[in-house]
């Protein structure tokens, strides 16, 4: 339910920091949009603009406050073939129509699917980002002036000793500052913001696609939207749950969804390309002290104003700073604690983390090294509860009756060790399967018990299964062959 007081909250509850931090990122957003503009085949001012309507509606319509969403490598890369093959109208088509899927998604509250990713896939997520935010620095890094190497030096030392001072002031910010002055003063010719391409001069335009309302345009951009839908949202929904650990606040993942779908269709509407959650400028601006959705808006408007107001101010600040910020923000969001707790934690956790970590670098897409995570994580997880069932027996006084009594979960993962935990070559005239410690979970639990009964009767004993749980006794009742003839059952009472 809508609470207003609580939004007003998480608008106006920390407006200093929020503005500043905001302004920080919008200058961390700009060489990003420009590369991924590049990746996904359109001009800068197309990711550009994405970028200020995809912030500035997150912000109002989003479900975690303080982070940052934008157009991003994730969407670009899968937006590129579309470009290629049938031009720029249609990616903004399938921009809009992946707005769409993500407001259903949210909608149908899909963003409780944030539940089954573990923490081990956290921590190969965003070490993998990590990497991945350093390695993209790396064309600005060869080739380039010596004073370039300084001038990043500088800004890093400025970062990590500014804070020390005061953290009144954004140290990113003061960096930004500080390495745009000396460049200017002393005209220290190395790359600049006017070097990474043409800005856009004008306000962008809204308007419909100019592609037909046919059912062939639909066949051809709503695999691409889906594809960007459902990466979008996984990578927002990570950067929002990691969000929420660094500023021990929660946020609605079901909004979120919404929020993310609403940006991208005014990002389309407005010549733009699809975008989602970045989490290196939403750990700028967390870092830098935002914490509202001010922040978040923040971020975008002042962008539109660099972009159209000052942009003489924006062409000469050095590359060199927001190089260095994105260095800073690689080495903060590393999760650095994760090498030393190789040794400790369990090994499949371990597995998990570096097979997420290795997926990504050698995919170069997030959204397959968190399905890695998620499908291993899902095998331990099933193996580990498989042996978490034992099967104990007793033979009764008179040698006419073995009781086996089965405890733990039964379902596929554990239904074969199950089967060989009985002797079906006892000659005995009478089992008894006592099932009230145990749980049956699916259909392959049901097969299982159905083959032990049916072997025993093949060698004429009698069985009874008792003390089946409520649910248990229902999938018994429902699925099991072996019920349906002339076996004994009786469920527990309850």
């Amino acid at each position: 339910m809508f609470n207003l007081s609580q939004y007003r909250r998480e608008w106006f509850s920390n407006p200093r920091a929020d503005i500043l931090s905001g302004i920080v990122v919008s200058l961390a957003l700009i060489p990003e949009a420009v590369g991924f503009s590049i990746i996904a085949g359109v001009d800068p001012k197309v990711g550009l603009f994405a970028s200020v309507a995809i912030a500035c509606v997150t912000a109002i319509t989003g479900g975690r406050p303080a982070m940052i969403s934008a157009a991003t490598a994730a969407t670009a890369v899968l937006m590129a073939p579309l470009v290629r093959d049938h031009g720029i109208q249609y990616l903004f088509a399938a921009t809009i129509l992946m707005g769409l899927l993500q407001i259903l998604a949210g909608v149908f509250k899909l963003g409780r699917v944030m539940r089954f990713v573990s923490r081990s896939v956290m921590t190969g997520f965003v070490n993998a980002l990590a990497i991945l935010i350093f390695v993209a620095q790396i064309p600005q890094l060869t080739n380039v002036p010596v004073a370039t190497y300084w001038l990043i030096g500088l800004g890093l030392a400025v970062m990590y000793l500014f804070p020390r001072l005061t953290k009144a002031v954004p140290s990113p910010l003061v960096a930004i500052v500080v390495l745009t002055g000396l460049t200017f003063t002393f005209g220290i010719g190395i790359s600049t913001v006017a070097d990474l391409g043409e800005m856009p001069t004008a306000l962008p335009l809204l308007s419909l696609p100019s592609v037909p309302l046919t059912f062939e345009t639909l066949r051809i951009i709503f695999p691409y939207s889906l594809a960007l839908a459902a990466v979008g949202l996984l990578e927002s929904l990570l950067t929002a749950k990691i969000v929420d650990e660094m500023t021990d606040t929660t946020s609605n993942k079901s909004q979120e969804c919404v929020g993310q779908g609403a940006g991208n269709i005014v990002a389309g509407l407005f010549g733009g390309m699809g975008g989602c959650a970045m989490i290196g400028q939403s750990v700028i601006n967390v870092s830098s002290g935002g914490r509202g959705r001010l922040s978040t808006f923040v971020a975008g408007a002042f962008l539109l104003v660099l972009l159209l107001v000052l942009d003489d101010l924006l062409r000469v600040v050095p590359v060199a700073a927001l190089v260095a910020i994105m260095i800073m923000v690689s080495i903060n969001t590393f999760s650095w604690k994760s090498l030393g707790e190789l040794r400790h934690n369990p090994g499949t956790s371990s597995i998990v983390m570096l097979a997420t970590v290795a997926t990504v670098l050698a995919t170069q897409d997030l959204s397959k090294g968190v399905l890695v995570g998620v499908l291993l994580s899902g095998v331990f997880f099933a193996g580990k509860v498989a042996r978490m069932f034992s099967v104990s027996s007793r033979l009764s006084p008179d040698g006419q009756t073995r009781s086996y009594d089965v405890t733990g979960q039964i379902f596929f993962a554990s239904a074969d060790s199950l089967v060989d935990a009985f002797d079906f070559n006892e000659p005995v005239p009478h089992v008894v399967i006592h099932v009230g410690d145990a749980h049956l979970w699916d259909i392959s639990a049901i097969g299982a018990l159905d083959r032990i009964v049916l072997k025993f009767r093949q060698q004429g004993v009698d069985v009874t299964v008792d003390g089946a749980n409520q649910a248990s006794a229902s999938m018994i009742d429902r699925y099991a062959l072996h019920n349906k003839e002339h076996a004994t059952f009786s469920a527990a009472a309850h």
